[in-house]
């Protein structure tokens, strides 16, 4: 498609705030995810604020050639969770994670310097697109059922944890939120395509908030879909808790074989989310129709994640990661300018003190959400495909490496060792490249026939 605004664009500054908050929007639920799930105190605000710091430094060592936001990683949940249980300590957990975060950023920098050295050649005759294309297929399609899975859920809990609205006002909310991001890219003008996310969430947020009232005035739960009473005790302004604070009473419960438990926890995932690094930056390439494995290079782009990721860490706790999210925001929108990503990382650092504003965000529902994760992750997964177009899948070499990878991955192919888990996308994008070395021996069988028809 073409690009509204490309990298190096400037949007005005009144449409640049609005875009940077539709970025903000379109990463703002995985970002404050993670700490939500692993739990043990950490903050949600912290782990905004970190990944806005991450980013900056992520913008600075890409030389603001790179338009992409980095968020909390899903990938390291398991290691987080293994950071804590091994822990003497609460404090000792959260000195743990910054220490693991530490560990993945190395492998980043190790790896980088390896590039570096060697070029990125080999990385494209390892991974081509009959590669590389359905491995970012597969890394929308992978998040489709947490899309469809918030759908149904509305922000409400009974004491269960569980969800008290009617699942089917839930998915009427989403429907409403999908359908308005569909209308507004498709046939709005100017900058009504360029904010389909913010004008579809606002109509969503807004259905949800009519049946909510309705539901509190008659005392009817099924009806309740946000949640206002976190406005009660709102803070205007609070400091968030910040990793490295708390961190700072568990160093001395850290010992050695601590230390070893969160490395073992921690180094195997950095390897299986530079695979994703890559699978991510080829995509958005892809967008802007520049390899930013070339330029500014893809040492750059894994110094960037992964020293950005040791920042985010140190403030949010949360190894950060390169979002399909963010991508596909770029994608739909056509707006590439990394002012708009700057811009989305100062806001996120800026809001995170800011109670009103994160306690409103923290109330949209995920039906809300999850339509607009339809749309976001869908582009990831088209975009794959759309890879696949220059490749001749006539050719059984070619069908075979793109049929191995979207089976293994969309279904759900993992391998775990240990507190180790080899994710779908990780192991579809591996069984394809040992598929496509066991294949590329084979010519092109229409280049033969031409040889053999030129030769009589």
């Amino acid at each position: 498609m073409k690009l509204a605004y490309n990298v190096q664009d400037k949007p005005k500054f009144g449409q640049l705030l609005i875009f940077a908050f539709q970025q903000l929007l379109a990463i703002l639920a995985a970002t404050i995810a993670v700490p939500a799930i692993v739990g043990n105190g950490m903050s949600q605000s912290a782990a905004l604020f970190g990944a806005g710091v991450g980013t900056l430094v992520y913008l600075l060592f890409t030389k603001f050639k790179s338009p992409v936001f980095l968020g909390s990683s899903f990938a390291f949940l398991g290691s987080m969770f293994a950071a804590f249980a091994g822990a003497a300590s609460a404090e000792a957990g959260y000195a743990g994670i910054i220490l693991g975060a530490i560990f993945a950023g190395l492998v980043y920098v190790v790896i980088a310097l390896i590039v570096k050295i060697a070029g990125v050649k080999w990385i494209n005759k390892l991974m081509p697109a009959v590669v590389i294309g359905p491995t970012v297929a597969i890394i929308g399609l992978s998040l489709a059922g947490n899309a469809i899975g918030d759908l149904s859920l509305g922000k409400v809990l009974d004491k269960e944890g569980a969800s008290v609205a009617n699942p089917y006002l839930c998915i009427i909310c989403g429907i409403v939120t999908l359908i308005t991001v569909i209308i507004c890219s498709v046939y709005g003008k100017k900058m009504l395509k360029l904010i389909p996310f913010i004008i579809g969430i606002l109509a969503g947020y807004a259905v949800a908030a009519i049946i909510t009232i309705i539901g509190i005035n008659t005392g009817n739960d099924s009806l309740k879909i946000i949640d206002f009473s976190v406005f009660e005790n709102m803070k205007w302004f609070a400091i968030p808790d910040f990793t490295f604070i708390t961190a700072l009473d568990g160093i001395k419960a850290i010992t050695g074989k601590y230390i070893a438990t969160v490395a073992v926890a921690y180094v195997p995932v950095a390897f299986v989310v530079f695979a994703e690094h890559i699978a991510d930056h080829k995509n958005l390439s892809t967008v802007i129709e520049s390899d930013l494995l070339e330029e500014p290079g893809l040492h750059r782009t894994l110094l960037g994640d992964g020293i950005g990721s040791m920042a985010g860490a140190f403030f949010g706790g949360c190894p950060n990661t390169t979002y399909g999210e963010s991508v596909g925001c770029v994608a739909i929108t056509g707006n590439a300018s990394i002012v708009t990503i700057l811009t989305t990382a100062i806001m996120a650092v800026v809001i995170s003190f800011f109670g009103p504003f994160v306690t409103f965000l923290s109330t949209i529902p995920n039906c809300v959400m999850g339509g607009v994760c339809m749309t976001l992750y869908g582009f990831i997964a088209v975009s794959g495909l759309k890879m696949l177009q220059p490749v001749d899948l006539n050719e059984n070499k070619n069908l075979f490496v793109a049929a191995v990878i979207l089976i293994a991955g969309i279904g759900g192919f993992t391998l775990t060792f240990g507190k180790v888990t080899l994710t779908e996308v990780a192991c579809a994008l591996i069984l394809g490249i040992i598929v496509n070395l066991i294949v590329s021996g084979k010519k092109d069988e229409r280049v033969e026939v031409v040889e053999t028809n030129t030769a009589e």
